[in-house]
């Protein structure tokens, strides 16, 4: 059975007479004359095949059906007459969603801070979060299933078919067992490092920094021995700690702390002799990688704009 619309003009005639179980009263209260809204509800009810209202010349009064009907349409009337501010809104970028992915390395301390503030600025717009690796981000965004990613890399060396805004920038660090010899020495020699076996994650998750770290063995006449690779940051310091090898971690993994893991620094490296040689020491060779907010050029999500400026403005002011 082909089912009938009824506009909202009606609805509002048949909450107004089941307020007032009276058709004179009703009819002045919505600014009209008794007979067409009588006949409105008439009309009504041969749509809808139901009897609304039990009239009598002394009484109007809803039936059964009528005083079922009556609070799902007063809760229609009222969302009806919120869709033009929620479309404002919509507009603004205060509702909405924005399917957000992100790599580990942000996730330990600026990522949770972003969603608790933005979530206190834009309560009406939902963040849907998905831990992924850069590569599998790519083939998300290709399939449409984000609408930004936060992606690690070396400096400059985003995805170049994104829009992108840098967001960190971070050392990496070296993550050693602390049962190494190397763990507790004053200084490092970077040549005995480069010689330890290395556990380090596949080309394909992050090309340009995989690439940067093998540029730093190359560099010293050095090809990298690796002993291992893993996926996630979590699971290359818990392979570090199982006396795997050392790896390179960007500076935010410090902030997890895996017992008998130790991290140092790059001023950790090379003779110290003067306050001149430690700060060239600080200036040392080792990589650099950056974190960038990605999303399609084509930005088309007026809560994902609202996201991107949040970001812009909370990344600047680090």
């Amino acid at each position: 059975m082909k089912e009938t619309l009824i506009d909202v003009r009606a609805w509002r005639q048949f909450v107004a007479v089941a307020e007032e179980l009276h058709f004179g009263r009703a009819a002045v209260r919505l600014h009209m004359t008794q007979p067409p809204l009588t006949q409105a509800i008439a009309q009504m009810e041969r749509s809808l095949g139901v009897v609304l209202f039990d009239r009598t010349r002394r009484r109007v009064a809803l039936t059964p059906a009528g005083e079922a009907l009556l609070p799902d349409v007063r809760d229609l009337l009222e969302r009806a007459q919120a869709l033009p501010g929620r479309a404002r809104a919509a507009a603004a970028g205060e509702v909405g969603r924005v399917r957000l992915a992100f790599v580990s390395t942000i996730g330990f301390e600026r990522l949770p801070e972003w969603v608790r503030d933005f979530r206190v600025l834009c309560p009406q717009v939902a963040l849907e979060l998905v831990e992924a690796t850069g590569d599998v981000q790519r083939a998300m965004f290709a399939r449409g299933e984000l609408d930004a990613g936060l992606v690690l890399h070396s400096p400059g060396a985003a995805p170049p078919e994104l829009a992108r805004l840098p967001v960190a920038e971070e050392p990496l660090v070296l993550a050693l067992t602390e049962r190494h010899p190397l763990a507790q020495a004053p200084r490092l020699d970077l040549a005995a490092v480069l010689a330890e076996p290395l556990v380090i994650f596949p080309r394909r998750i992050v090309p340009s920094l995989h690439d940067a770290v093998f540029a730093l063995y190359h560099a010293a006449g050095r090809v990298p021995v690796v002993a291992q690779e893993a996926i996630q940051m979590q699971t290359i310091v818990n392979l570090v700690w199982g006396g795997l090898g050392v790896a390179w971690v960007p500076e935010s993994v410090t902030q997890f702390r895996r017992e008998g893991v130790v991290y140092r620094a790059g001023d950790a490296f090379g003779p110290a002799a003067s306050k001149a040689k430690a700060r060239a020491a600080a200036a040392s060779p080792l990589p650099v990688c950056e974190t960038s907010l990605v999303w399609p050029a084509a930005l088309n999500n007026p809560a994902l704009a609202r996201f991107i400026d949040f970001v812009r403005e909370r990344s600047a002011a680090v």
